[in-house]
This record gives C-alpha cells, structure tokens and sequence, in this order.
C-alpha cells in the first residue's frame, strides 16, 4: 500500500473511533429532536440545543444569524476552511410513526394551529452534523484549518440561506474554501452514500396567475367573457412549453397544481386564480419558463377578449444546486476508502429543491451528498413486483433506520471534512 494511502487512512481512522463514546449522546440528541421540532423561523429552542453543544466542544457560538440561524467556528491552524451545514426546522405534518419518541408538538402557522414533524430528516442532519463536530473538534490533532459549523433555519421555506447570507454570513465569519451537506434520502438504504456531480437539486419558481373576465349568468354566456375557459385553455396551452419550447435534453417542469375560480354551477365568475410550480436546472431554461408562462397567459387571455390584462407574479425560490464535479469527486474517493466503495454509489439528480444552492453564491465550491435513510431489508422488500411503497420524505410515517442512518451520516460527514483539511493540495 503507497505510503500516502497508508497515512491518509490512519488519519481518518483516529478520529472516527471516537464515534463510539459520543453515540448514545447523539441517539439521545436525535430522539430529543424529533420529539421536538419546530416550525421555520420558529427553531428558537432547536437553535439553543445546537449552540450548546457547540460551545461545549470549544467552537466560538453566534446565534440569531439570519433569524434562528447557529453559527459555530474552531479555528486549528493554517489550513482551509470547512463550512458543514444542517438545517433546523420541522413540517406542518402529523406524526403517525408510533414511535415512543413521536412529536406531539403543536404550533401556529400562519394563524392556524398544526401538527409538527421532523418529517424530512432534519433532526437526523442536526444528530449528524453535531456528532461530525464532536469528532473533529476532539481530534484536532489530525486537522489543521478553519471548521465552521452553520445551523439553518427555514430550509422547508427555501429562504433561510438567504436569510443568513444577507445577515453577512461570508462577512462576519471566516469564509469558506468549500461548503458540504448531507440530505437524508429514503429510497436509498441506510449504510449508503449516494452522489451526484453537477445539478442535483432544480430551480424552483411559484406562480401566481389571476386571469380577469366578466361573470353572468351560466345560461347566457354570450353576455359574459368566461375566465373559466380561459383558464382550461391556459393550462393546456402550457403544456406546449416543455413539450415544444424547451430542448429535450434539458429537465424542466411545469405544474398547474391549483385552479380556483367560481362558486355555483350557473355562475360564471369575474376571476379565475391558477398557481403553478416550475422546475429547471439551467438559467436559461429557468428564466424561459417564466417568459413562457407569462407570454402564454397574456395571449389566451387577449385572445378571449379579457377585459383586462392578467395578473402574473412570480416568487423565486431556490435555485438549482449544482456539485461541483472536482469536489464531489474528491469526496467520493474519500468515502469509499472510509466506508466501501460499494456503499458510495452514484443516484439520480431530482426535481426537487434545497436552499444549500445559495452558498455556491459565495464563490466556493459546494457537494450535497444523500444519506441513505432506510432499512435495507425493507427496502429489498418494498422492490418486489407489487409490494406497497415505503414513506417518502414529508410523509407521516417517515422514520429513518436510526442507528445506522446515524452512525452512517456521521463517518461520512467527518471523513469529507477530513479530506479536505488534510488533503488540500491533492
């Protein structure tokens, strides 16, 4: 074995046997979670827990970045600067796990009062992002660099890294050579790291469409401009954009997830509201679906006589995250010496979003690695022909394979942070 694989695995194995000692503290900050979660911009107590054990490892604590936002910095040295990020908050959705550890927790949202679940793997990103620093702030020796540790709110709402960058992130703490995260995935069984090089994660854009015409009675509709119809032409005349407008080797999305307009059968109405979702990897492919949708929406209702222009706003979400193919591939390598190659494995990129996109904003490179989250006999089970499907993320009955999801997640996110404190110029 070459000299330098020989170090560079016993570098890596020293500070992880110290995962054993600080196990049970993290099974029972995990179980403590998720019977504890707390909605976005609500993770005041979340937050406390994180800052906690953070100063108790020696990390200089900042809290109430951004909102609820945690960070933690453990200056080692000369050497690069790590930022390891978790995200804090909880789902609006009634735990159905029967778990002793299950959330009953209540809170206010949007002025009504609602169940409360970690139902997205937060909790199990805080366990392991906690139990990576516990590691690594305990074996200083094997490091040299800068870890800085963010704890985010909002993630659920796609606007706490905003939040944090605009409250001087970058500024205010020592900025980072790289950023890594993990994200629990529940199609993927624990033990296992999944990655992808490039986009990952999509674009994602909300529209709000209010198309206008005159209401009357349902029996004379020439006395009326129906934004009925209009709407049901709109939605269909939509579908030419993915299908026809946007180059079929590039993804994209576009969902009418919402249609309202009326209230009695015989009753044209004035208005008709549409919400829909929009996903893309590229740019360019993001900003022509919003032209897209916009154009499309003006010209059915000019060609329907509206008596006034619709309506079109635009919220912009979360932009696509993108892994940098060099880092990922560093990390990869990396893990598959710490774990097995056969429990790195490449997966699919998805449509789905996750606000971590906003730190490549700060110029450095970035990887989102998965965390296999579910038992792999259940997970071989569910894979027979007609077998039910297991709980996804943002289900009820979601409840990751603790241990091994755990212990998993922690080895991972520690060798990457390894990897690139003492490997810098590889």
């Amino acid at each position: 074995m070459p000299a330098a694989l020989l170090a560079a695995l016993t570098l890596c194995a020293a500070p992880l046997s110290r995962l054993d000692a600080a196990y049970e503290g993290l099974d029972a900050l995990y179980r403590d979670l998720h019977q504890n979660p707390e909605l976005s911009r609500q993770e005041t107590k979340t937050a406390d827990k994180l800052a906690a054990k953070l100063k108790a490892l020696g990390f200089t604590v900042t809290q109430k970045v951004g909102g609820t936002g945690v960070v933690g910095v453990l200056a080692n040295g000369k050497g690069p600067t790590v930022l390891l990020r978790t995200d804090l908050d909880g789902l609006p959705v009634e735990e159905k796990t029967n778990l002793p550890y299950a959330s009953r927790v209540t809170a206010t949202d949007q002025g009504k009062t609602v169940a409360v679940m970690h139902a997205c793997g937060h909790d199990m990103h805080m366990s392991v992002w906690t139990g990576a620093a516990t590691v690594l702030a305990q074996s200083k020796d094997a490091w040299k660099g800068t870890l800085v540790m963010v704890g985010q709110p909002a993630e659920e709402e796609g606007d706490g890294a905003r939040a944090m960058i605009a409250d001087k992130l970058f500024e205010r703490f020592p900025r980072p050579d790289y950023a890594v995260a993990l994200h629990v995935k529940a199609d993927l069984a624990a033990g296992v790291v999944g990655w992808v090089k490039g986009y990952a994660f999509a674009n994602v854009d909300s529209l709000d469409v209010t198309l206008y015409g005159r209401g009357g009675h349902g029996a004379a509709p020439h006395t009326t401009i129906d934004p009925v119809v209009m709407a049901a032409k709109t939605v269909v005349s939509l579908q030419t954009l993915v299908a026809r407008e946007v180059r079929p080797t590039d993804p994209a999305v576009v969902t009418v997830g919402s249609i309202h307009g009326g209230t009695r059968p015989n009753i044209i109405p004035d208005e008709v509201k549409l919400q829909l979702t929009l996903r893309s990897y590229k740019p360019e492919v993001r900003q022509a679906l919003i032209d897209g949708v916009t154009r499309i929406v003006k010209a059915e209702a000019a060609g329907a006589r509206a008596p006034r222009e619709p309506l079109v706003k635009v919220d912009e979400g979360p932009s696509a995250v993108y892994n940098d193919p060099a880092l990922t591939g560093r990390l990869v390598t990396a893990l598959g010496r710490e774990l097995g190659e056969q429990s790195v494995v490449e997966v699919e990129k998805i449509m789905g979003a996750e606000d971590f996109s906003e730190y490549m904003k700060g110029g450095m490179p970035t990887c989102m690695l998965w965390l296999g989250a579910t038992e792999p006999a259940k997970l071989q089970a569910a894979r027979a022909p007609n077998a039910p499907q297991l709980p996804s993320t943002h289900s009820a009955l979601f409840a990751p394979d603790r241990e091994r999801t755990l212990r998993t997640g922690v080895r991972a996110l520690t060798t990457a942070a390894l990897e690139l404190f003492t490997n810098e110029k590889r």
